[in-house]
């Protein structure tokens, strides 16, 4: 009798988070805790318990996901609610198996309420620091800017990152609607950040087609895109990512709950995969979308095929995409080997 291939648990694969956002990661339970206390009357698709629905392939989807993530994002409003979520969300990328998390925020929306951009700034790498070092897991900060803020904006943000880069600060980003502002207004904040020896982690080729990652690579030089899933349209992009190794951080339950693809299985995996373009599974905002790191394995195992030997191939390249150390990237290969072993 043929020997069945075990099926190992995702969970228990050691892995690297490189696409969380800040507000986006903090669990149902606590919004509405934070909600209660602050006074904050939340929006059915917030107070229900159950992940929104949403579809921001258009302006008007866009702007109701948009608003849903403010309300919840006013619900953080001391530095007491800043370590609740960072330690939460660390939490649960432990139980989910992530060795290292690579966590995204714009500190300009969360200034007005903990005394200004930079006490903002210093009072979230404060609780990324002491989480990390209660909890054991790697954690570093990527400081995003906003495409519907101005580019001027975004330099101010660059240079303060690049003033905290050794409390722990290890990317420069870009998010919102990439429908809006040219990656073009943005290249010398990038350069900036680069210069100051940032990592460039824009997004891009979600909600635009794979023109939005050609200009990713072009204006702003990024050494990984956030999500890049629409890449998958255009055979000659997959190429060059794949040649230059730039990482797609590909978030599948994001993509259809946004509605840029209808079912995981019309997620493009397979064809990134097959191309040789590296990839690195994030969770983008489980607090909307309803389903944290491990999950985004399990889609790629049930509905694209992926064996354990190519999800374990999915966790390296999660891990050589990140800003990790050379001595804890070697450490959760060796795991990842082991896990495999199993």
């Amino acid at each position: 009798m043929d020997r069945v291939a075990p099926v190992r648990d995702v969970r228990a694969l050691p892995k690297a988070h490189l696409h969380l956002h800040f507000t986006g990661s903090m669990r149902p339970s606590t919004l509405l805790e934070l909600a209660d206390r602050h006074g904050v009357r939340l929006p059915e698709a917030l107070s229900s318990g159950l992940p929104p629905q949403l579809r921001a392939t258009d302006e008007r989807g866009w702007f109701r996901f948009q608003r849903l993530y403010d309300i919840a994002r006013s619900c953080l409003r001391t530095p007491e609610d800043i370590q609740r979520l960072v330690r939460e969300a660390a939490e649960e990328d432990v139980r989910d198996g992530s060795r290292w998390l690579e966590i995204q925020v714009d500190p300009t929306s969360y200034a007005p309420r903990l005394g200004g951009l930079t006490p903002a700034l210093e009072i979230i790498l404060d609780a990324v620091e002491t989480t990390s070092r209660e909890t054991g897991l790697g954690m570093r900060l990527l400081v995003a800017a906003s495409r519907i803020r101005h580019p001027l904006d975004a330099r101010t943000l660059a240079r303060l990152a690049v003033r905290h880069r050794d409390r722990g600060i290890v990317g420069f980003g870009l998010s919102n609607d990439e429908r809006r502002g040219f990656a073009r207004d943005f290249d010398r904040a990038f350069a900036i950040a680069r210069e100051g020896g940032l990592l460039a982690v824009p997004h891009g080729g979600e909600l635009s087609g794979p023109s939005s990652v050609r200009d990713c690579l072009d204006d702003l030089r990024a050494a990984r895109i956030g999500h890049g899933v629409r890449a998958a349209e255009d055979p000659r992009l997959l190429a060059r990512l794949a040649e230059a190794q730039v990482t797609c951080e590909v978030c599948p339950a994001s993509n259809v709950a946004l509605g840029v693809y209808d079912s995981f299985a019309d997620v493009p995996l397979r064809a990134l995969w097959s191309a040789g373009v590296p990839m690195a599974l994030g969770a983008d905002d489980p607090l909307l979308f309803g389903s944290r790191l491990a999950a985004q394995y399990e889609i790629a195992r049930e509905h694209h095929g992926f064996t354990d030997a190519e999800l374990a191939g999915l966790a390296r390249q999660s891990v050589l995409a990140s800003a990790a150390p050379r001595d804890v990237r070697e450490k959760i290969l060796a795991d990842i080997d082991a896990w495999l072993a199993l």
